[in-house]
């Protein structure tokens, strides 16, 4: 049964990191990674079960420290690379790792959830992501589509390029890029691009926006002052090469078309608090959600900057000649964009927000007091898109 109420479910310690896992498109699964000072850190992998409508959870201790990013590796479903902060010298560092769960980590844990709740399993650690002149990891990026060969870590004014190896053991720098400029420049956020053969990288740094070419390790774009404050958060569309949606501390969000940066395509401003993730829906480009720290996320349809402006697009040969006239009167006008829903299941500042690898129309937030809602698309939507 198909229901459109949310799922909720609270982990017991604060937490900000959230990804799909990108490599698993059978299960519904999330990868969540908490943030306590006092206790182990955990990574939660979250299995939802869409025909009983329920949650099935398994913990992995992360002992390295607290977690403020984490991603799935897109070929190899039990890896993945935390970004963590670690006190050494009294001073607080910022580290990236790749690491891999424990074979068994599925055994038991649904018969006992007791058992396995006191004796968790711990993640394996596969590599550092930081060499001594390039500390304070921002995030780590995997290539889109890849091998689960190469990832990119942002940090302090570093772009670095890694190749892991096979065994993912080993991670050795093949190239780097650097921001130049005045003061204490640094990389907040980035996506690394789908299109043009994942040679392309996007970075967001106080108000701007870098696009860069991965070959060359040089800067192709930059869109100054892209928000009025710090920009959170970026993500490209999955279906048009050139478009950029970003959002900030300005509470916007902007669509962009790369190949023109002096003003963007589109604006939202539905949220009234700082923007922090911004997602395109991986098969229909029109659906994007935004999470803020107003505690609300937003999905709204932005169909007039998709890939299909006009709605589903029908070939020729299959409109009757009766159905000529009307289709092409269709096609003149864009569809219109929209706020579909606004959801406040959360209480505190929504950090991250992830679409399903697996179902399209299935997507999970993750607020700050370590709740995670799973909410769906809203049937008539869903079915006006697919119809």
């Amino acid at each position: 049964m198909e229901d459109d109420a949310p799922v909720i479910y609270g982990l017991e310690f604060q937490a900000r990191a959230l990804t799909a896992q990108t490599a698993e498109t059978d299960a519904i699964r999330f990868l969540v990674g908490t943030q306590s000072l006092k206790f182990d850190n955990q990574i939660h992998i979250i299995d939802f079960d869409d025909e009983n409508n329920i949650i099935n959870k398994n913990v992995l201790l992360h002992q390295a420290g607290e977690i403020w990013h984490i991603g799935a590796s897109p070929a190899d479903k039990a890896v993945l690379t935390t970004c963590y902060n670690k006190t050494s010298d009294s001073r607080v560092v910022s580290c990236a790792a790749v690491w891999r769960m424990p074979s068994d980590w599925e055994t038991g844990s649904h018969e006992s959830p007791d058992d396995s709740a006191h004796n968790p399993q711990t993640l394996e650690l596969l590599c550092h992501l930081d060499d001594s002149a390039h500390s304070n990891a921002a995030c780590v990026l995997w290539e889109p589509m890849g091998d689960g060969k190469r990832v990119i870590s942002l940090a302090d004014n570093h772009a670095l390029l890694w190749d892991l190896q096979e065994s993912s053991t080993q991670a050795t720098v093949s190239s780097t890029a650097t921001l130049e400029g005045k003061g204490q420049l640094k990389f907040t956020s980035g996506k690394w691009s789908p299109h043009h053969n994942c040679s392309q990288l996007a970075t967001a740094n106080d108000t701007a926006i870098r696009g860069w070419d991965l070959r060359t390790m040089s800067q192709i774009y930059c869109i100054e002052n892209a928000h009025g404050q710090l920009v959170r958060d970026l993500d490209f569309n999955p279906n048009r090469q050139y478009y950029l949606a970003s959002c900030g501390d300005d509470c916007k969000v902007k669509f962009w078309d790369v190949r023109n940066v002096q003003e963007p395509v589109k604006t939202l401003e539905e949220h009234s608090h700082w923007v922090w993730s911004v997602r395109y829906n991986h098969s229909h480009d029109q659906l994007v959600l935004t999470a803020s720290s107003d505690s609300r996320l937003i999905l709204s349809n932005m169909v007039s900057i998709s890939s299909e402006p006009f709605g589903h697009l029908v070939d020729d040969e299959e409109l009757s000649e009766g159905e000529d006239n009307h289709q092409e009167e269709k096609g003149k006008e864009p569809l219109k964009d929209s706020v579909v829903s606004t959801y406040e299941e959360h209480e505190d500042s929504v950090y991250t927000a992830e679409w399903s690898s697996a179902d399209p129309w299935l997507f999970a937030s993750l607020s700050y007091d370590g709740r995670l809602v799973i909410n769906r698309v809203p049937r008539a939507l869903k079915y006006r898109i697919l119809l």
